[in-house]
């Protein structure tokens, strides 16, 4: 068993299949889940896990080079825009409505337990080299 980093092994053989240019979102409990991206259920209850700790540990273990999130976010969940530009100073906002069409071309869904609105960001992945 690993000692170290994720040790959910759905998500940690998810992960380990994705390449450059392949989408993940990291969603909120009530984001809606497309069909056809694979997905891994992490919610265990209302705010657990959070969506903040699950951005941080996939952040450890995978190098993003954009960003896209709904733009309401801004209004109606300050914190999760704060913790979303902190790490992405060039996030991409669109409207949620778009956010959800592209999160049916994203490769994997992460959903979290969090509970609070559009606590979702749809990252991009680049390359370690």
């Amino acid at each position: 068993m690993k000692k170290a980093g994720i040790l959910n092994r759905h998500l940690a053989g998810a992960l380990a299949g994705l390449g450059h240019g392949d989408g993940v979102l990291v969603c909120d409990a009530g984001m809606p889940v497309p069909a056809g991206p694979r997905l891994v259920d992490l919610a265990f209850r209302a705010g657990v896990p959070s969506f903040a700790e699950v951005l941080d540990g996939l952040l450890d273990e995978l190098v993003i080079e954009g960003a896209t999130a709904a733009r309401e976010v801004r209004e109606a969940n300050p914190a999760a825009a704060r913790l979303l530009t902190g790490h992405f100073p060039a996030l991409e906002l669109v409207p949620h409505e778009e956010l959800k069409a592209l999160s049916a071309g994203a490769r994997l869904i992460v959903r979290t337990g969090e509970a609070r609105p559009y606590a979702n960001v749809l990252l991009h992945c680049g390359v370690f080299f």
